[in-house]
């Protein structure tokens, strides 16, 4: 009795509920113990009778006895002012998880761990509440405490059952109600109040509660999308990514955050006219520091309630399928926070994170990393992967910071990490990891997974099953990098540097890439695209134009993060909203336009995206000329004799005159130049195209001579008509 009055007794169903007790010279009669801490009187009901209990500790036990044994029965509180409470007994409802849901979870099998562990609203016996599961092997006692029991841990200890799992069925718990798990550890004499890790709903920050919610009752109108999502091929489809952080992009007009309703219709709308075809969101996952943009994940399963509720999610991502938008979100197993509600040292053990620092914490952004060895650690990973794709539809996962989980000296001195088994620093087991996760996901009809991969790991994007990581994308850091300090170089200096643009020709097709110009490369000090250029006004937005313009030609799928389209100079700040104000000025409005137009003209011509992964779909041109920093190329779609003609001058000095060979006789129509006036360019070009000559060139036996205007990217197509046509970069698209 005392160690259930002092919430420490490690096996609370062995006391509490209904229990036969045996006596030596007499037949066995039943007790019914309770701790009510909250009740002067207490009565067992059974029928209509109503049986008084008699208190055994002055902290609240009661236990009555009976004959027989008890049928369905319920409590009878009486508190001290004279309120009654009737409720049914938690501890008189049988075992709730499967051995066989057990043994998955502890083999790591469990991919829908979510369904077994968390909080569950469900009816037992015909009682309804909610079934709470938390695994925590080296605990002594768990504790369901939240406003169903006044946050008292003595109130609802669970049960213990094999692998570390604990569980408990609170009748009248219900859908909205706030609760925690009160962690009481056989070490150290460790306590604390945890958040639900399987939680699917969260409080807003800065508090940090979990809510019993249910995901059973949207009524999805996505149909149309989720069956032609799975027929698509997105490798041989153009796929140009917006990125977007949910608080930043747009706010109310008091500064609050939108809600992703709001977001929804608004963003949509905007994603559409410009012309992306997916959005992609920073995590959305519960996180506690605003100011980690969601990087620093504590709620796996729940999408953060700065922006609303569960509900109001698969309204955003059902919204945006309903308008022809794919959603991909950002996920981190990487690493996760030191908060202490969240995962760390949940149990009072080195629970989700390896016990050695040298591999179980990263010191430059202060978070634990996960133990990808551990089987119940996996189950939580990929069933927190799979549960994003099952339940809330989106379409792909961006795997974050997946070179620091491949490495095991990743940011670390000699001496600081621990090699594998064979004496490397690949992490087996984080590779092992994710290889299993991305089978999993390419189950799921139409998904994709990309993965932030920074350095030369073999095969990131290639199947399994030939020896990859089991990717579908992954992002082309080295291809950012090089286009960054290329462009950010003055173009009389670029001539030195010309090798920052080819060379990515020569790895394009070893990974399924996709061209980032991301989140982190417009903060802490790197400054946003437009100030990365030289030059006054016109030539900054200029050479925007021109980077945009080469990243959409180059092979490859396309990302840009929000507010590139509209000049922004100032850093990304995730406290405030874009400047959107800048629209009111010419240079801004222009580029915004022509990101719009480079998207059209991304999405109409099969050249620029269905052989984006495999040598034949580009093809030089030239790219010798290294002093005037000028290059061409071809860029071919499936049926070879669909090309388009890339000529690029990357510097601010117009070229006239200027010759190259071509693979086709014919009318050359300019179908697009960012120097057009609609841009904020000179409008310098080649009066709707020109026409070929049997003029050698570039060991082709047909050119074409052009004029190339400063700081600009003109392309062209070979059409069969002989004479000029309409340029429509000469009206309004």
């Amino acid at each position: 009795m005392e160690a259930i009055a002092g919430g420490y007794h490690g096996d609370a169903f062995r006391i509490l509920g209904p229990h036969k007790v045996r006596h030596r010279n007499k037949p066995p009669s039943w007790e019914v113990r309770a701790f009510l801490p909250q009740a002067a009187e207490a009565f067992v009901l059974i029928n209509s009778e109503a049986l008084p209990m008699q208190r055994r500790h002055p902290d609240g036990f009661f236990v009555a006895q009976m004959d027989g044994e008890p049928a369905a029965y319920k409590l009878r509180a009486v508190l001290a002012d004279g309120r009654t409470t009737d409720f049914e007994d938690p501890y008189r409802f049988p075992l709730l998880l499967s051995n066989f849901e057990l043994h998955l979870h502890a083999e790591g099998t469990h991919y829908e761990a979510y369904n077994t562990l968390g909080a569950h609203v469900m009816k037992i016996e015909g009682v309804e509440g909610v079934r709470f599961a938390v695994w925590a092997p080296e605990a002594e006692v768990v504790s369901v405490v939240g406003d169903f029991n006044d946050w008292d841990a003595r109130r609802h200890p669970m049960r213990r059952r094999e692998g570390g799992v604990w569980e408990i069925f609170i009748p009248g718990a219900g859908e909205g109600a706030r609760y925690k798990y009160f962690v009481r550890s056989k070490h150290l004499g460790y306590r604390e109040l945890k958040a639900d890790p399987y939680a699917f709903r969260s409080e807003r920050p800065p508090a940090s509660g979990s809510i019993v919610a249910r995901l059973d009752k949207y009524q999805w109108g996505d149909q149309q999308w989720m069956e032609a999502r799975a027929r698509r091929n997105l490798l041989a489809e153009p796929v140009s990514i917006y990125e977007v952080h949910l608080g930043s992009w747009l706010r109310g007009v008091h500064g609050e955050w939108l809600n992703y309703r709001e977001l929804a219709h608004k963003l949509v709308e905007y994603v559409k006219r410009m012309g992306f075809t997916h959005v992609e969101l920073l995590p959305v996952m519960e996180h506690p520091l605003t100011a980690s943009w969601g990087y620093q994940i504590t709620g796996y399963f729940a999408p953060t309630a700065r922006y609303g509720e569960p509900e109001d999610f698969m309204y955003f991502v059902d919204y945006c399928h309903r308008h022809g938008i794919g959603v991909i979100v950002d996920w981190v197993p990487a690493h996760f926070p030191k908060d202490a509600h969240g995962l760390g040292f949940f149990d009072g053990s080195a629970l989700y994170e390896h016990a050695d620092p040298r591999k179980g914490e990263h010191k430059d952004w202060g978070t634990l990393i996960f133990n990808y060895g551990r089987n119940e650690v996996r189950c939580f990973l990929i069933s927190s992967a799979l549960f994003w794709f099952n339940k809330y539809h989106i379409d792909g996962l961006r795997v974050d910071a997946v070179a620091s989980m491949l490495y095991l000296d990743y940011s670390r001195a000699p001496g600081e990490w621990i090699p594998n088994q064979y004496g490397g620093n690949e992490n087996l087991e984080a590779i092992d990891f994710l290889r299993r996760f991305n089978e999993l996901a390419h189950q799921i009809p139409g998904t994709v997974t990309i993965a932030e991969e920074s350095t030369a790991f073999p095969g990131v994007s290639r199947p399994v099953y030939l020896g990859g990581l089991g990717f579908t994308m992954k992002w082309n850091m080295g291809w950012m990098h090089d286009m960054f300090a290329y462009f950010s170089c003055d173009p009389i200096y670029r001539k030195f540097h010309h090798k920052n643009i080819t060379f990515s020709l020569l790895y394009a097709f070893s990974e399924n890439f996709v061209l980032p110009v991301s989140h982190d490369e417009v903060v802490h000090g790197k400054r946003n695209l437009i100030a990365k250029m030289p030059g006054d006004e016109w030539q900054r937005f200029a050479n925007v134009r021109a980077f945009l313009a080469y990243m959409f030609a180059h092979p490859g799928k396309k990302l840009l993060f929000m507010g590139c389209e509209l000049g922004q100079y100032e850093e990304w700040n995730c406290e405030a909203e874009l400047r959107w104000e800048l629209l009111e000025f010419d240079y801004h409005r222009k580029l915004q336009a022509f990101v719009r137009d480079l998207n059209r003209l991304y999405r109409k011509e099969p050249a620029l995206y269905e052989v984006d992964f495999h040598h034949s779909g580009f093809e030089w041109v030239d790219f010798s000329d290294v002093d005037s920093s000028v290059i061409a190329f071809l860029r071919r779609a499936r049926d070879p004799k669909n090309f388009l003609l890339f000529c690029c001058n990357f510097t601010p000095v117009p070229r006239t005159g200027y010759r190259f060979g071509v693979p086709e006789r014919g009318f050359y129509r300019e179908v697009f130049n960012s120097d057009s006036s609609l841009y904020g360019g000179s409008n310098l070009g080649n009066a709707g195209g020109v026409r070929s000559e049997p003029v050698e060139a570039h060991g082709r036996p047909h050119s074409i001579s052009v004029t190339l205007p400063p700081l600009a990217v003109i392309v062209f197509r070979c059409e069969s008509e002989t004479g000029p046509g309409e340029n429509p970069n000469e009206k309004q698209p």
